[in-house]
């Protein structure tokens, strides 16, 4: 960590992994299958992207874990320089619902893609990263939906904790960071729990998961600020599943140093932009005749060549240029807001900068302690 900042909790610092130095907060575009959609690497290169995250479960069905062992790893793969996170998988096979059964061992499942049966643990999680060979591995870990009840919600983080630990022992790569993943719903009495079992295993990082599963935003913020101050003030903390504007924002400034999610490029697919007045939706008619750039605040490709204009005629079209130019344009916005926050901790006006910047994308601050 490189410097706090005086008014909120909000962190600056530098995470060192062997294909390069994260600088933090920053926000992980989401490239699940080996690529991040719409965008090729150089685009990344091109918006400054530091780190992309890809998934075990989705890499383990296809193409397999053990040919992009083959390939000489993620990296080469994908062709990408930088760092990888690689979720474990966990989160996937909970969302299968009726396709899956959880057991101590671990999960048993059938492929979304074929049908053909399945099976993932943590020795199983531990094994297909580090094939992959990413930068940092997140262990495997039981999520829960919203709303759940308590029983549902203590026994998920039990077994969390206990993969853990498997995890912990089964992960021998010494050039890839593992994380462990607090679990607790929003029971804070279980998160205080879930925190203290998964710090008792001594790593490089932590994730909070099991947020921004369907809950009213105000009781995630709630979440955060209750968890924060117990979790270690010289190791990453990342807010799995998170990419708004809004929740970036609230996220850093309650102490959240890496944030990941698929929003920017599944709402750039479906024609809509962020943008610093709010979101837009470009498919809409008001844009046909609108000749103006998507953000005329934003130095991105899409806003200095193209209009509204354009880019609804091709959504309409159903050109895939227009999921390239959003998506290209979207995650350029969110980084470059990580970059405006970073900018703003070390200036030590981050409060102003966020109340101005809410103001203008038409969202209140929530208040924080």
């Amino acid at each position: 960590m490189i410097k706090e900042c005086p008014h909120t909790h909000a962190r600056l610092g530098k995470l060192h992994t062997p294909h390069g130095v994260i600088e933090t907060p920053i926000f992980m575009p989401v490239g699940t299958q080996a690529t991040v959609k719409a965008m090729t690497p150089r685009a990344l290169h091109e918006i400054e992207a530091q780190i992309v995250l890809s998934n075990t479960y989705h890499l383990f069905l296809r193409p397999g874990h053990e040919l992009i062992r083959r390939a000489g790893g993620l990296h080469a793969f994908m062709g990408w320089d930088l760092p990888i996170l690689t979720d474990s998988g966990g989160f996937q096979v909970f969302s299968l619902g009726d396709l899956r059964r959880i057991e101590e061992e671990g999960v048993h499942f059938r492929s979304h893609l074929d049908g053909s049966r399945r099976f993932i643990g943590p020795e199983t999680a531990m094994e297909i990263q580090e094939a992959l060979g990413s930068d940092i591995a997140m262990a495997f870990d039981v999520c829960t939906a919203y709303p759940a009840e308590k029983e549902e919600v203590k026994d998920a983080l039990e077994r969390t904790a206990r993969w853990l630990e498997r995890c912990a022992e089964a992960h021998t790569r010494p050039d890839q960071a593992l994380f462990g993943i607090v679990q607790g719903g929003l029971f804070r009495d279980l998160r205080e729990e879930s925190v203290k079992a998964t710090l008792e295993t001594d790593l490089p990082g932590y994730a909070i998961g099991g947020l921004s599963v369907g809950e009213p935003k105000p009781l995630m913020y709630e979440m955060l600020e209750h968890i924060m101050p117990m979790m270690p003030a010289a190791k990453p903390r990342y807010l799995m599943g998170v990419g708004s504007p809004d929740c970036l924002i609230e996220g850093v400034m309650r102490g959240v140093d890496m944030f990941d999610c698929v929003l920017p490029t599944r709402i750039a697919r479906n024609g809509t932009a962020l943008t610093s007045r709010g979101t837009v939706v470009v498919r809409n008619a008001g844009c046909a005749e609108d000749f103006t750039p998507l953000d005329p605040a934003c130095g991105c490709y899409t806003c200095t060549h193209f209009s509204r204009g354009y880019l609804r005629h091709l959504v309409k079209a159903g050109e895939m240029l227009s999921s390239i130019l959003i998506t290209h344009h979207n995650l350029h916005f969110l980084l470059r807001l990580m970059a405006d926050i970073r900018r703003a901790i070390l200036a030590e006006n981050l409060p102003q900068f966020a109340e101005g910047f809410m103001k203008s994308y038409g969202i209140p601050l929530y208040d924080h302690e």
